[in-house]
């Protein structure tokens, strides 16, 4: 067993795992934050239930994301000090930001607006949520500036072999991370728009299984309440009506941006990684086609396999460079490239151990570039069809009984989700064999690039990041049984979960002589301010 290996799937499972967390962080932050400021705005008792449900479970899920993060900070210096070493000047500034600007704003904020009901003045409180929010974007920036450099190194000079930061303007205004920053943060808006739009079909389904809502014979919703089911009134309909109805609004939005953010990635790609792009469209010889599908062997590292089953003619070219006609570099021209640039073998050099001399692959892996590129599309453009469809079902107010439309809806959660984590697999695999990728594109430092095999902490033994992989998946494999947990008996218990003074969501409301509906001091738990954050 290679400690290279194991190291890499370590990191790949903890920042996989990290990265289901993050985008629902970062979109539906904003939508709770719209939430709130409605009903501070207006005093509507719908948008005070909207901010509590849903800010409850952005809560929950910020939590775990906090916990998950922490263990991709330690990484680096156990698992990869070699690479540490190499980008530690460089990465120090963003991640400084990251954790003394972004984070301590996004926490102390997001503290204050959890404990801060019924004792903050309204717009002061406002405020507490908004700035949680625009802190956890900030710091999503620097993440994202410093990931970008390794794609695309800039602002550095070479100082006996390693890169010295003497720009951080150019780091933070990289082109490569300004695309990836407002790509990502449409992803994650598309994810939140998926999380609203197929839970709020599932509480109007509820509503209408237990019928508590009918149709009249136009198929206009008939709202009704059951004032024997806590929260189950006339203003519960409002609020999932709304819920689905903003997300699928921003789902479609989300697309949209991901769609034209996707394009310009793709274009810089071309000219910074032509590499990775041309093995995402398995483009194994120079021309113009687009590959819709390709088959070849799994596991080939070469082109003799692969054969193009449907293509488009131009619109590679169109991807790579705004027309039809220009003829873009295949893998079989662009490997000779590579191997006279940067080397057939690995360097005779202490860092890379028994694997200097080894031959250098330089195509990544095929079927998960090519795959990976297109599962995101594929699961991007499902989710935004759902929402445009949602939102012609429910034009007359409510959702069919169907219990299959209603599973089809819960589990079109997961398709955003699924876009973002194939294209974060596609970009950082697509990189390899480097961790820190060269620069072809004279808009970057030329010579500065690391490959993979250098990265890994040479004091590590196989069997040590073997017990440590397999001990960090089954803490994140509980980890996620406490998230998917909270999140479902939240969901279920509706609004009332997150709003005690509406009453416990499994009975008929609290019993004066039931212990279990009093605080420690006999006080109601309705008028338990801090109900909210437990």
């Amino acid at each position: 067993m290679d400690p290279l290996d194991i190291a890499r799937w370590q990191f790949g499972i903890t920042t996989v795992y990290h990265f289901v967390l993050v985008p629902l962080t970062l979109g539906l932050g904003p939508v709770v934050a719209f939430f709130h400021f409605r009903y501070v705005a207006t005093g509507d008792e719908k948008w005070l239930r909207l901010t509590k449900f849903w800010g409850k479970l952005y809560l929950v899920n910020f939590i775990l994301g906090v916990a998950t993060g922490i263990v991709q900070e330690f990484q680096f210096g156990m698992a990869w000090s070699e690479y540490s070493r190499f980008v530690g000047d460089v990465f120090g500034a963003p991640l400084a930001m990251e954790g003394l600007l972004a984070f301590f704003v996004e926490s102390t904020f997001l503290g204050l607006w959890i404990f801060g009901w019924g004792k903050l003045p309204q717009k002061v409180h406002l405020a507490t949520i908004v700035l949680a929010v625009v802190g956890s974007w900030i710091s999503a920036f620097f993440i994202i500036a410093a990931n970008s450099w390794m794609q695309h190194p800039v602002g550095v000079e070479l100082v006996d072999g390693r890169p010295v930061l003497v720009d951080i303007w150019a780091v933070l205004t990289n082109n490569t991370a300004i695309a990836a920053y407002t790509h990502t943060l449409f992803g994650a808006v598309a994810v939140a728009g998926g999380f609203l739009l197929g839970i709020a079909w599932y509480q109007l389904w509820r509503r209408r299984k237990d019928g508590i809502d009918t149709v009249d014979e136009k198929g206009r919703v008939v709202v009704g309440e059951a004032p024997e089911i806590a929260g189950r009134d006339v203003a519960d309909h409002s609020v999932w009506l709304t819920s689905l109805r903003v997300g699928a609004v921003i789902a479609i939005v989300g697309f949209g941006g991901v769609a034209l953010t996707g394009d310009l990635q793709a274009k810089l790609m071309y000219e910074q990684q032509p590499l990775k792009m041309a093995a995402a469209e398995a483009a194994c010889h120079t021309g113009t086609e687009f590959s819709v599908l390709s088959i070849g062997d799994l596991g080939s590292q070469d082109c003799e396999s692969v054969t193009t089953v449907i293509a488009i003619p131009g619109l590679l070219s169109f991807l790579a460079n705004g027309d039809f006609e220009t003829e873009m570099p295949g893998i079989n021209e662009l490997i000779p490239q590579y191997q006279d640039a940067y080397g057939l073998t690995l360097p005779d050099d202490p860092r890379y151990g028994d694997r200097a001399g080894q031959e250098i692959s330089y195509l990544p892996l095929m079927e998960v570039t090519y795959w990976g590129f297109r599962i995101m599309i594929g699961f991007g453009a499902i989710a935004a069809f759902a929402a445009v469809v949602a939102l012609w079902i429910t034009r007359k107010g409510t959702v069919p009984r169907s219990r299959w439309l209603m599973r089809l809806a819960v589990f079109g959660i997961l398709a955003p989700f699924g876009a973002n984590i194939s294209g974060w697999v596609f970009t950082e695999m697509g990189r390899q064999p480097f961790v820190v990728a060269p620069n072809p594109d004279p808009s970057g430092i030329d010579g500065v690039y690391m490959f993979t095999a250098a990265a890994v902490s040479p004091g590590v033994t196989a069997g040590e990041m073997l017990f440590s992989v397999i001990t960090l998946t089954l803490v994140y494999a509980a980890l996620m049984v406490v998230e998917v947990g909270l999140l479902v008996k939240y969901v279920r218990a509706g609004v009332a979960g997150a709003m005690p003074e509406l009453g416990h969501p499994d009975d008929h409301g609290p019993d004066d002589d039931d212990p279990d509906d009093h605080g420690p001091d006999g006080t109601s738990r309705r008028d338990d301010v801090l109900a909210f954050a437990y």
